[in-house]
């Protein structure tokens, strides 16, 4: 066995050697005059020594421990962790794409904008929905996006309304979003299928609900097949309808939600078209909008004229015209990410958007129909584009659903999701995503179907060890959540 990956790797820090230095740098002259006020430095910096065979070991060594979508089968639910096709990188490093600047002038950046313009009026096509706000960073800024935009229109007409309505298997940033825009938020309970009740939905609707955020399919791996009773209910009652489109992957091509009512939804580009995911960012969340909602949109906007692109930025409106909800951020910092969604969209088409839909809820069905006899589902029927199990399959075994995770570890598979959603116990979500192979799929489903015949045989010691081949075994999660260790101080006094 490869026990590089086993090996403890020290912080830089801690490998300081004083003296060493991967770089020759000229002595600086000697300043004339003290240009930092007082404020030079009296000390050393504090960086560790080190040779460049030091630094590139030690990052080569980091990047060995990773594990990512190009290191194998990342299977976790609700997350969509695709394949990034090597073409949008390389159109994202096109010196055009790559070197602009926000302060550049709108004349030497058409090409950004007719892009941006473009992905546009790719989105509104795939939605059906008439208008889409670019600014937002990710999906959570997308739904506070949408919410604030939902809360602008209601106040407009004199009926800013106080709560919003969450079902309990929605995505937990939507109950954050709703109370950060000020709502009350009231959650809606599901039926036996795994769905929304709609009569428990009916029973909390009333003049003073502004939204409802439904997420769908929803984190059960359900589509909402009561979805039309649900928006003409929310609609009835002067209510807007917001969809949570983190699982658009499993819709793209197949529905436009226009046309299920919706007045609003987020997009995660790195979820449905592409684009790297994780990593700490640039995201994007671009947000759809009705007609009803489009003239609240936010700031800046592109529009296509005459003479070219421009950047719609000022928030001055005649009197009778509506005034959008101003800035979400400061630029549009994630453009990196647009080109590649883009170049996604362009190079798949329609057809294939279509077919990558289809793809990933064929292979969540492949996965359900191979493991249901070995795991449990606790809901009957198909699944869309991602399948969910719970851990009545270990019950009397002393084998938890952490404990399967942490034994996929060892089995050289990322852990899927476990413990969401919340309203199943114990539960295991596993999405494949349509880039993953039957082959692929196949020896998961082998691995799977091993390890659950393991511990129904009584092997529970072996799961309560794992992982025993990572650099680390199992750590104090809710202690490190909690107080986490971000600064590294030297174990030597000063």
């Amino acid at each position: 066995m490869d026990t590089t990956t086993l090996q403890d790797e020290p912080l830089l820090f801690e490998k300081d050697r004083p003296g060493l230095s991967g770089v020759d740098l000229p002595e600086p002259s000697p300043l004339l005059e003290d240009r930092l006020g007082g404020l030079r430095r009296r000390g050393p910096v504090g960086l560790p020594g080190l040779s460049e065979p030091d630094v590139i070991r030690h990052y080569t060594r980091l990047s060995q421990k990773n594990y990512g979508i190009d290191t194998g089968f990342y299977p976790l639910g609700s997350c969509t962790m695709k394949h990034n096709p090597r073409l949008g990188e390389a159109m994202a490093r096109l010196p055009g794409f790559a070197e602009i600047h926000p302060f550049q002038p709108v004349g030497s950046v058409q090409g950004a904008l007719e892009l941006m313009n473009t992905l546009a009026e790719w989105l509104k096509t795939l939605t059906g929905l008439p208008a889409v706000a670019l600014s937002p960073a990710a999906g959570a800024h997308g739904e506070w996006c949408g919410i604030m935009t939902i809360r602008a229109a209601l106040e407009k007409q004199g009926d800013p309304r106080r709560r919003v309505l969450v079902p309990d298997s929605a995505h937990g940033t939507n109950p954050a979003t709703a109370a950060r825009c000020g709502y009350a938020v009231e959650s809606v309970p599901g039926n036996d299928q795994g769905r929304v009740s709609l009569a428990s939905l009916k029973a909390r609707l009333g003049g003073d609900v502004a939204a409802l955020m439904l997420t769908n399919p929803n984190t059960c791996g359900l589509f909402e097949d009561e979805i039309l009773e649900i928006a003409a209910a929310v609609h009835a009652v002067g209510a807007y309808f917001y969809l949570d489109g983190a699982n658009f992957n499993a819709l793209v091509g197949r529905v436009r939600v226009a046309d299920l009512g919706v007045d609003a939804m987020h997009i995660n580009l790195h979820k449905t078209f592409a684009t790297p995911h994780g990593g700490g960012g640039p995201g994007a969340g671009p947000t759809v909008l009705s007609q009803a909602l489009a003239p609240f949109a936010p700031l800046p906007f592109v529009v296509s004229g005459a003479k070219g692109f421009t950047l719609v930025e000022s928030t001055h409106r005649s009197p009778d015209e509506s005034v959008p909800s101003g800035r979400l951020k400061g630029f549009h910092g994630q453009f990196g990410v647009f080109v590649r969604a883009l170049a996604y969209m362009m190079s798949m088409g329609g057809d294939g958007l279509r077919q990558a839909s289809g793809d990933a809820v064929l292979n969540a069905n492949y996965l359900l129909a191979s493991l249901k006899d070995d795991l449990s589902a606790p809901f009957a029927g198909p699944c869309m584009h991602e399948v969910l199990f719970d851990d009545s399959f270990l019950k009397g075994t002393g084998v938890t659903t952490l404990d399967m995770a942490k034994a996929m570890i060892d089995e050289g598979y990322h852990p899927m999701t476990v413990y969401f959603p919340l309203v199943v116990h114990g539960a295991m979500l596993i999405e494949p995503t349509e880039t993953e192979s039957k082959d692929t799929l196949d020896r998961f489903i082998a691995t799977m179907k091993t390890l659950a015949a393991r511990a129904k045989a009584g092997d529970s010691e072996s799961f309560r060890l794992a992982p025993r081949h990572a650099p680390r075994r199992r750590l104090d999660e809710t202690r490190a959540a909690r107080t986490p260790v971000l600064r590294w101080k030297s174990p030597v006094a000063t």
